[in-house]
């Protein structure tokens, strides 16, 4: 087995564990955090979005894009469809998971730390959730969408265009 194989075997794994964690919230997490009333729903998602900064989440989240990127120089061939492939997963990956993530799950996530429930009023923790719902769901499904093309685009090469022995 060459390197190439092993680091896009790699990349695949880690997209798609990426994926599964958003496909997981999108038709599960958010559907049930939504029955929930404000307190509890900031609650949760503050404990959810503290617990989840562990190392086994920021290695798949940026090894998946390391990753690729590495895919994308090893199997580079501008006559190649698996390079398409694997250049369209990579690009997928950086535009739609990780900087959607960056720039605009990340910063509702903060403003949701540094919110102090233990202080606030029923009516400021009704508008912290109207603030930070409906806008951190779309971005998560929009991430969801995009982690999908990711892995369906690796599994396409790995399954149709085999490696050159």
């Amino acid at each position: 087995m060459k390197l190439q194989e092993i680091t896009l075997g790699a990349a695949t794994t880690t997209s798609a564990l990426i994926a599964g964690l958003f496909f997981a919230y999108t038709f599960s997490v958010n559907l049930g955090l939504h029955k929930s009333d404000d307190k509890t729903y900031l609650i949760a998602m503050q404990n959810i979005n503290r617990e989840i900064l562990n190392p086994a989440f920021y290695s798949c989240f940026l090894g998946a894009p390391l990753l690729l990127i590495v895919s994308s120089v090893l199997y580079f061939d501008l006559s190649s469809p698996k390079f398409y492939l694997i250049l369209t997963a990579c690009i997928s990956y950086i535009v739609g998971v990780f900087i959607i993530t960056a720039a605009k799950n990340v910063p509702l996530n903060n403003q949701l730390n540094s919110f102090d429930l233990a202080k606030a009023s029923s009516e400021a923790i009704y508008r912290m959730r109207l603030r930070i719902e409906d806008p951190w769901v779309f971005w998560n499904n929009i991430r969801t969408v995009f982690s999908i093309i990711t892995l369906v685009c690796l599994i396409i090469s790995l399954i149709f265009f085999k490696s050159k022995g």
